[in-house]
């Protein structure tokens, strides 16, 4: 009885002990989890309405995006709704690649399909890791290629410190942005399309019987917000951005690295109401949009909503939108540079022109015909803006030789080697990479001529990107540097 007696009491202490030991274990591993998943903190507010910075922390350091990146994975959709080569009822396969796709997802089989409409809902609401992926192979055919279209057209709208490795934003150590990029990707998407900006502010949508609800819980909760989405890895942190509308006053901002999306939320709505009241009540900025599409247009216009934009001229209606990288750390407005364009007739053809001409027609064979040469306005670390030239649809064999009414002095005609760096569907595509490439390379290509050629196969027209007036070694240099900076680039001879 004895021996029971004391056995009892030294089972029951061995059990007591065991119980500490693994409490003790799991707040050492917590903390541990703790110590390496602290992700550093960055925020800022703009004033949408006059691209003033209101607040910045640490807004140009680098930082995951996490599902803030699915925003640029639909502005990549909404493009190709705006074209009409998909539509809100084309049906998407999913495959099983993106059936994989860690959570938070909708559950998607491989073999089955869902419609663009349910699929931007999805994003939106669930924030489902499947979808993206499955909108990412529609588009781009893979993942990889879909996220080198995300970082590209991140550099068009001028995100410089932004690169895309998925569609998600599920953890990939190289996938990183900003604070201040989010901002411009924010605004971007709203003015470039606010017809389908609208699904931003969706707060539960019913799939297949289940009533999906909204991640992000300021909608319908803060007055005039909006939309947009939230965002979370255990590396990103807790990530949020906002767009609010009170009056005529609109502003964006973003939060990222978070430590709950409760505190998260917490501040957005401090910024919010610190900020909301200052901001400016009359549009003064540029519009971050298409620069083939006039700035007045409807579309724009409900962008802003009831906020007038003085109606431009036909010149000015082919403006560039180029966006300057801002200095790091700098609070100056986050705001497009608009370019000079000069429209010239056909009998204006400068000899810049005429070669560049020339030069499309000898590389583009009898099945290309000439569509348009444009030297491009791109802002040189000394210039505002370089002037543009463009000229109208012709063959350059057929162009007449006067040249009277010639709006200003043609740029000379240099031989030796060029670069191009792409070829895109939209000119303004073409434009931005020109800029980007100009921003990282300005040493080696601070002295090319740069500029758009485009050239027309059938019904399609692409828009090369092109710098021109190089020797060889300059053109292999920088082609080697830019490829390492994820532009692609190919030197060929004048």
């Amino acid at each position: 009885m004895r021996v029971r007696g004391a056995e009892a009491p030294r089972g029951l202490r061995c059990g007591v002990l065991s119980i500490v030991v693994a409490f003790a274990v799991l707040s050492v591993t917590a903390g541990l989890a703790e110590a390496r998943y602290n992700p550093p903190y960055a925020d800022i507010v703009v004033d949408a309405n006059s691209g003033k910075v209101l607040r910045s922390s640490a807004a140009d350091s680098s930082r995951h995006p996490a599902s803030l990146a699915k925003i640029m994975t639909l502005y990549l959709l909404f493009e190709r709704l705006e074209a009409g080569t998909l539509k809100l009822d084309t049906a998407l396969p999913v495959s099983a690649h993106a059936s994989k796709q860690a959570p938070s997802k909708l559950g998607l089989k491989p073999g089955q399909s869902i419609s663009v409409e349910d699929a931007i809902r999805a994003i939106v609401t669930r924030s489902a890791n499947d979808v993206a992926a499955v909108i990412a192979e529609a588009i781009g055919g893979d993942e990889d290629a879909f996220a080198r279209l995300m970082t590209a057209k991140a550099r068009a709208l001028g995100m410089t410190r932004t690169v895309y490795k998925n569609a998600s934003g599920l953890p990939d150590d190289n996938q990183v942005t900003t604070a201040r990029d989010q901002t411009l990707l924010g605004r971007a998407i709203q003015e470039r399309f606010p017809k389908y900006y609208k699904y931003f502010s969706t707060t539960r949508f019913v799939y297949k019987g289940r009533a999906i609800k909204s991640h992000n819980k300021l909608l319908g909760k803060v007055a005039g917000v909006d939309g947009i989405k939230t965002g979370y890895t255990n590396a990103s942190g807790f990530n949020l951005m906002t767009s609010v509308r009170r009056g005529n006053r609109h502003i964006v901002a973003v939060v990222m690295g978070g430590s709950s999306a409760s505190s998260r939320d917490a501040q957005m709505r401090k910024l919010i109401g610190d900020y909301i009241r200052v901001a400016s009540t009359k549009r003064t900025a540029p519009l971050i949009t298409d620069a083939t599409k006039p700035v007045a247009s409807p579309s724009a216009r409900q962008a802003i909503a009831a906020v007038p934009i003085p109606k431009p001229s036909p010149i000015a209606s082919a403006v560039p939108v180029l966006v300057p990288e801002p200095a790091p750390g700098s609070d100056a407005a986050v705001q497009p540079i608009a370019v000079r364009t000069v429209a010239v007739k056909p009998g204006q053809q400068t000899a810049a022109v005429a070669g560049a001409a020339q030069l499309a027609q000898a590389k583009a064979g009898p099945e290309l015909s000439y569509a348009e040469v444009t030297p491009v306005p791109v802002p040189r670390p000394d210039l505002t803006g370089v002037l543009q030239v463009k000229v109208a649809s012709a063959s350059a064999q057929s162009v007449p030789a006067s040249n009277s009414e010639a709006a200003a002095p043609p740029a000379p005609h240099r031989d030796g080697w060029m670069i191009q760096i792409g070829a895109f569907e939209q000119e303004y595509e073409a434009k931005q990479r020109l800029y980007s490439a100009l921003k990282r390379a300005k040493d080696l290509l601070g002295g090319a001529d740069p500029f758009t050629e485009a050239v027309t196969k059938g019904e399609k027209t692409l828009y090369r990107a092109r710098f021109a007036g190089l020797k060889k070694e300059q053109a292999e240099a920088a082609c080697k540097y830019l490829k390492k900076n994820e532009i692609a680039c190919m030197a060929l001879k004048d």
